[in-house]
């Protein structure tokens, strides 16, 4: 199959320019697509929320192998489009819904809490607020995503201590990433200016060691304000930032990042999750 030539007959028959601000860069690369199907691991009762799906190139193959896709499109003629060709395809386990991922409410997405997967080819403006409304939400919280992201967002999300930011942490309480192989921008029509990068993201059950230990530290909404605190000023000493955030004194900081195991000198991006953990219950009883 000719993605490119195809991809250019949707366009040219419906009009369609390929707008930026709406992060519609084609994938034409079928090699790609078959990589983004394997990470997924997909199951024949898997449901599956598919973000983005353009012309449906990647819709076919999910549908094919699992129970129910759940198409979300904010484009509507890439709305309609795809729903002709499932027609054509007599393809029926999927449901387009022709609205904002950011703004649809939960209900409509009929999926449930750790029992779904995702896959999307994201627009790269939105990727850091999808990530925080799907994985912060007790409801949306998928099992499994395999995202196209940029690259250099994928690399922040999977850093290591040294490296670390907010968005790291945010993802890494919940997630084990991986970033599967990079994609170039070649792979795409229009060629967008930067590359991409296949993220495989597996969400942490509510009984692993990370939720259990949380739970007994507090909750979600208290810790990410710590970790929120503690990047205020990503450069400067982790304890500053404490005593700012916090209005203590530098000594009350000091002794909860000398508890939780810490250096004086620390910076916050120089903690792991664990680390957050350890001075998130540090912190409950000295700030």
């Amino acid at each position: 199959m000719d993605l490119l030539k195809e991809t250019k007959d949707w366009c040219e028959k419906y009009d369609i320019i390929p707008a930026r601000s709406k992060g519609q860069n084609f994938l034409i690369d079928e090699s790609v697509y078959h990589k983004i199907v394997t990470t997924a691991d997909l199951r024949p009762d898997d449901i599956v929320l598919e973000v983005g799906p353009g012309f449906g190139f990647l819709t076919e193959q999910l549908a094919k192998r699992v129970k129910q896709v759940i198409a979300v499109e904010l484009d509507d003629k890439l709305a309609e489009i795809l729903k002709e060709r499932l027609t054509a395809e007599k393809i029926e386990n999927v449901e387009i819904v022709n609205e904002d991922i950011l703004e649809v409410r939960s209900e409509k997405l009929e999926v449930r809490s750790n029992e779904y997967k995702i896959v999307a080819n994201l627009p790269y403006n939105i990727s850091s607020r999808f990530l925080r409304q799907f994985l912060g939400s007790d409801q949306l919280r998928p099992k499994m995503m395999v995202l196209m992201l940029q690259k250099e967002v994928a690399a922040r999300v999977a850093a290591k201590p040294g490296e670390m930011s907010l968005l790291a942490v945010s993802v890494q309480f919940f997630c084990q990433p991986e970033i599967i192989s990079l994609v170039p921008k070649t792979a795409f029509w229009p060629a967008p200016e930067v590359d991409s990068a296949i993220m495989k993201l597996e969400v942490r059950s509510k009984e692993s060691e990370a939720k259990s230990v949380k739970l007994e530290g507090g909750n979600e909404k208290d810790f990410f304000r710590l970790v929120k605190i503690g990047f205020s000023a990503r450069r400067k000493k982790l304890l500053n930032n404490l005593a700012a955030g916090y209005r203590i004194g530098k000594p009350e900081a000091l002794a909860a990042v000398l508890a939780a195991g810490l250096s004086e000198n620390v910076r916050p991006q120089d903690l792991s999750v664990a680390d957050w953990i350890k001075l998130f219950k540090i912190s409950e009883f000295k700030f």
